[in-house]
C-alpha cells in the first residue's frame, strides 16, 4: 500500500471518529474519560496523525458504548 493509501485511511478513519464523537454530543475529555485514551491522542486519531492499534479501536467503541465496527464503517479506495 502506498503512504497516500494509508493516510487518506487514517483521515477517513479519524472523520468518522469525530463523526461518531459529535453524534453522542461529547467533548475530546468526556470521550477520553469513558475509555483509557488521553484526550491529545483522539485529537490526534481524529486529524489522520495517529496509526492505532486494534486494542485502541476497541477503547474508542467502548468510550462511544458503539460496536467497533461502526469505526471502520466508511467509504474507501484501496487504490490511489
Amino acid at each position: 500500500m502506498t503512504k497516500v493509501v494509508e493516510s487518506d485511511f487514517l483521515t477517513q478513519l479519524g472523520k468518522q471518529l469525530e463523526k461518531l464523537r459529535k453524534k453522542k454530543d461529547l467533548s475530546y475529555r468526556k470521550l477520553a474519560q469513558n475509555c483509557n485514551i488521553d484526550y491529545s491522542d483522539i485529537s490526534k486519531i481524529e486529524k489522520g496523525k495517529a496509526n492505532i492499534t486494534m486494542l485502541t479501536l476497541l477503547e474508542l467503541a467502548r468510550g462511544l458504548e458503539i460496536h467497533p465496527k461502526k469505526l471502520l464503517d466508511f467509504d474507501f479506495e484501496l487504490e490511489e
